[in-house]
């Protein structure tokens, strides 16, 4: 399928939305600001699929586990069941509490111009983002167009920059909390079962734990991101579940802990099943994590849909409240309607253009195999249930990312012993060359026979020593990547702010 017919399909579910926004504003005043903040919606939630969604199964894909096209039927599928099963009836119309909403002096209509140029600046960024095929957090850029159109809607007073502080930590925060945990369970992995001599035995007693925790990981995370919108139904039907407001973090982890042990009990026998015809070989262990990541990529792409889908429908939703109310309020009802917009959104962006960041998450930032996705997607779980439990900010993106990082990283530590080996060698056939490059010098012009056999030993030589070369420059992390990423992570907010700002002001030179 080629890029345009991709745009094609793309600029159709776009304008099936702006009629469908259009039949339902109808005549109303300034129903046109609806169908255009409905197609930057469409646009945003389309941005989101084909950037956001790699971070979740870009691991997977790129450890072989799965191929792109069932990383795509999965993700998709889940995406949007977690955005219109779990993914709320309420939003909140500032996201973030980054501005404050009294600073619009009761303007409905300048803070209908702000949210739909937020929209746009975040969607445009993503596009630019997922083009130079950096993975940014969609959520930054949400917040960085958010923050353009209030501030251009009514000053910089209307920023609370404590907030904006909170979430400039976690460019920190996320990747590194990301980077530790991974590279925690690979040196688990690696240490107790790949560098046993018996790697069967230590296998069949460690990676039906790992998949344990797993369980209680991805359960844990799911209730409290994926479960806490329809928690009050649920407790509603199910009259034993404890009566809260939304799952505790006490409540998810008994939920998890009790997935464990089920899982557990299902997994021990058919791993041990499985290894009884494996050779003690690390492929073969490798063989072991690959059906636990099938499931990760279903989890995670679940709690995404639920939890992130009011990146692209929060606004949306905002500017649809404020026209049928003529006020701005704090929270808006997400109508059934901007719901399926995000999900249908975000899963039509993901198949059309996610295959590119799916790439570049799996494969182009370090090498993967399924024991090293498995550490990734674990940490991507359990770094969001603890920096949420610590009320840290962070990104699910950046955590991801960072993990990626991490794995990489702790390879090339593993794997400095080698590297003086190397340094080593690459001195005696320094030597060697020096050696040849003399005695040619010395060779005499009467002994051509000699000095030929000599200048090709030296070619040779030569080779072998650019070869040893090359390899000792050659990293696990690519850091070329790592700074482009990093870079882009960095103008994230600002970059969607001033084109929020840019955008604010050409919507309300039109409208005026």
């Amino acid at each position: 399928m080629n890029n345009t017919f991709k745009m094609l399909i793309g600029a159709g579910f776009a304008v099936a939305v702006a009629f469908y926004a259009n039949s339902i504003i109808g005549q109303a005043t300034h129903g046109g600001f609806l169908v255009l903040a409905a197609v930057f919606g469409a646009y945003m939630a389309m941005n989101i699929g084909a950037n956001d969604v790699a971070n979740n199964v870009g691991p997977a894909y790129g450890s072989g586990a799965i191929t792109m096209t069932s990383v795509i039927v999965i993700a998709a599928i889940f995406e949007a069941m977690g955005a219109l099963v779990a993914g709320g009836d309420v939003v909140g119309t500032i996201k973030k509490g980054i501005i404050d909403p009294a600073a619009f002096g009761g303007d409905p209509m300048l803070f209908v111009y702000a949210m739909s140029a937020a929209l746009l600046a975040a969607a445009l960024w993503l596009n630019l983002a997922t083009w130079l095929k950096a993975p940014v957090s969609t959520t930054h850029s949400i917040v960085g167009g958010v923050l353009g159109g209030g501030i251009a809607a009514g000053g910089f007073a209307i920023v609370s920059w404590g907030t904006m502080g909170k979430i400039a930590a976690s460019w920190v925060i996320s990747p590194v909390l990301g980077g530790v945990i991974a590279a925690i369970f690979l040196y688990i992995i690696k240490s107790q079962i790949i560098y046993k001599e018996d790697k069967l035995g230590a296998a069949k007693k460690l990676v039906p734990v790992l998949i344990a925790v797993m369980a209680a990981a991805f359960i844990t995370y799911l209730t409290l991101k994926g479960l806490k919108h329809v928690w009050h139904d649920l407790t509603s039907v199910l009259s034993f579940l404890p009566q809260t407001k939304k799952p505790t973090i006490g409540i998810a982890l008994a939920f998890g802990i009790v997935g464990a042990i089920i899982i557990y009990i299902i997994v021990k026998p058919k791993i041990v099943a499985k290894i009884a015809g494996m050779d003690n070989a690390r492929a073969d262990i490798n063989v072991l994590f690959g059906i636990p990541l099938v499931f990760a990529a279903i989890f995670l792409s679940f709690a995404h849909g639920a939890n992130d889908v009011a990146n692209a429908v929060g606004p949306l939703a905002a500017v649809n409240d404020a026209l049928v109310n003529l006020s701005i309020s704090k929270k808006a009802a997400i109508p059934l309607w901007v719901m399926v917009v995000g999900g249908l959104g975000i899963s039509v962006g993901l198949a059309l253009f996610g295959p590119r960041l799916i790439k570049t998450v799996g494969s182009e930032i370090t090498e993967l195999d399924p024991m090293r996705a498995f550490s990734i997607m674990m940490a991507a779980a359990i770094t969001v249930i603890i920096a949420s439990q610590l009320g840290l900010p962070v990104s699910s993106t950046h955590i991801a990312v960072g993990a990626v990082f991490g794995v990489g990283f702790l390879r090339e530590w593993l794997d400095s012993k080698k590297m003086d080996e190397k340094q080593k060698k690459l001195q005696v056939e320094v030597e060697k060359q020096r050696a040849l490059k003399a005695d040619l010098e010395d060779c005499s012009d009467d002994e051509p026979a000699k000095k030929l056999k000599l200048i090709e030993a030296h070619k040779a030589q030569k080779k072998r020593v650019k070869s040893i070369k090359r390899t000792l420059r050659e990293n696990y992390v690519k850091r070329g990547m790592v700074k482009k990423i990093v870079a882009a992570w960095i103008i994230t907010v600002p970059a969607a702010a001033i084109l929020s700002a840019i955008i604010f002001y050409v919507i309300k030179g039109f409208a005026v």
